[in-house]
């Protein structure tokens, strides 16, 4: 089996939790919780005849009174950039803390993950802002936790990313 660490980044709110709870446990949950440091989850999925066994680390999101912990990303295989689809300050965030990860662990696969797709009549980003970020070469997929589209797909694009890296 192989193992590798994930790490969930991004702003606050962006529901990187969420996504980890659907992913794993398949439940979601309405209330928000403030993710502390970081929370630990693990699943093992097939890729390519392989199992994989992620290790998920749920970093908290930033925010302009906490930065995150950069000595969090040590290790990682790769990450998910996660942005909140109804607040398009957090695409800018997650450009900034693309760099800052990049600075870090250097040329990871990572995916850009626009959560929150349920709610698309209260979406703040533009398709052509979308479309450049894909123009870039970023892989960019559309999710929501709570009726877990895209989810699945998500975890396992990244994973096979890894895998043939």
């Amino acid at each position: 089996m192989i193992q590798k660490k994930i790490c969930m980044v991004g702003a606050f709110a962006t529901g990187k939790t969420s996504l980890v709870a659907r992913f794993v446990h398949s439940i979601f949950s309405e209330k928000y919780y403030t993710t502390v440091g970081v929370k630990i989850d693990k699943k093992t999925i097939d890729i390519q005849a392989n199992q994989l066994n992620l290790i998920l680390w749920d970093i908290h999101g930033e925010d302009e009174f906490q930065k995150v912990r950069l000595s969090y990303l040590r290790g990682s295989a790769g990450y998910l950039l996660v942005v909140d689809g109804t607040r398009n300050n957090t695409l800018e965030k997650a450009f900034e803390l693309q760099r800052r990860v990049e600075d870090t662990l250097g040329q990871v696969p990572f995916i850009l993950v626009l959560n929150k797709w349920d709610m698309t009549d209260e979406w703040e980003i533009e398709t052509a802002e979308i479309d450049a970020v894909i123009q870039k070469g970023w892989t960019v997929i559309k999710t929501s936790a709570k009726n877990g589209l895209g989810v699945e797909e998500v975890f396992h694009t990244l994973g096979k990313k890894i895998l043939d890296g």
